[in-house]
């Protein structure tokens, strides 16, 4: 299975002191959680005033220091509508993009789905296709998007509590068997719920995602060090289930 880490969001120093956000830091926490076991990461570039961006300089000079820290680490970026609103300059940030990721998400809810996941297929980046609720799994159904899909990311709310939060997560994972999915899912949450949705999805066969994107925080509530140990909790969560870990070596 796929433990697959988020390593900063929209997060920044202020949320937590080992959010990386420059092009280094975010290269050496990648190495990091590819020790610990992540077989992929997700981050959202910055621009020079560290917010978040898909400026082609800054994707590029994010996605070149991580390769050279981390080969063979698939990567993905962001294409979330709070980065760029409006929808023309976002399709025309993405189709300046020079250096490209391994894939990308893409929140189904959000205007101009469609258009996004066209070009990132047209360029050859992979898409992950944020499910959010069950609303946006019928919009994956409905639209014959599974075959363009590398990945479905199943993701509840963070705001809900652990048992609304599993809830969520079991049933958009009954629409999508119910549409005959195929794409692979992985599962996560946000805050301290975010444990309980993983260690369902852990039982449920599905990959997972964690990191301090997702939750700052360990399953019994204490704030965490870093993502290394994110990556290591749900690693040892993983392989205590009998799962089999899918890492990158160097």
């Amino acid at each position: 299975m796929l433990v697959q880490a988020c390593l900063n969001g929209s997060r920044h120093s202020g949320d937590h002191s080992a959010v990386p956000v420059d092009p280094g830091a975010i290269a050496r926490d990648a190495a990091r959680v590819m020790r610990a076991g992540a077989g992929g990461v997700h981050v959202h570039p910055r621009g020079r005033e560290g917010a978040e961006t898909l400026d082609a300089e800054a994707v590029a000079q994010t996605l070149t220091a991580l390769r050279a820290a981390c080969p063979g680490l698939p990567i993905g970026v962001s294409t979330a509508a709070w980065i760029e609103p409006d929808l023309d300059r976002r399709i025309d940030a993405i189709n300046s993009w020079r250096v490209l990721p391994d894939y990308a998400s893409v929140n189904l809810s959000e205007e101009g789905a469609l258009q996004v996941i066209d070009l990132l297929g047209e360029r050859g980046v992979g898409v992950e296709a944020g499910v959010w609720d069950e609303r946006d799994a019928r919009f994956l159904i409905d639209n014959g998007l599974d075959a363009a899909c590398s990945r479905v990311l199943v993701e509840v709310e963070a705001a809900v509590d652990a048992a609304e939060a599993v809830r969520a997560a079991a049933a958009i994972d009954v629409l999508l068997d119910g549409g005959l999915v195929e794409a692979p899912r992985l599962h996560h949450g946000g805050g301290l719920a975010t444990w309980a949705v993983i260690s369902t999805a852990i039982e449920r066969g599905h990959d997972v995602r964690i990191g301090l994107e997702d939750t700052l925080v360990r399953s019994d509530g204490l704030v965490v060090v870093d993502n290394e140990e994110l990556v290591r909790a749900a690693v040892d969560m993983a392989r205590a289930g009998g799962r089999m870990i899918d890492t990158v070596r160097a």
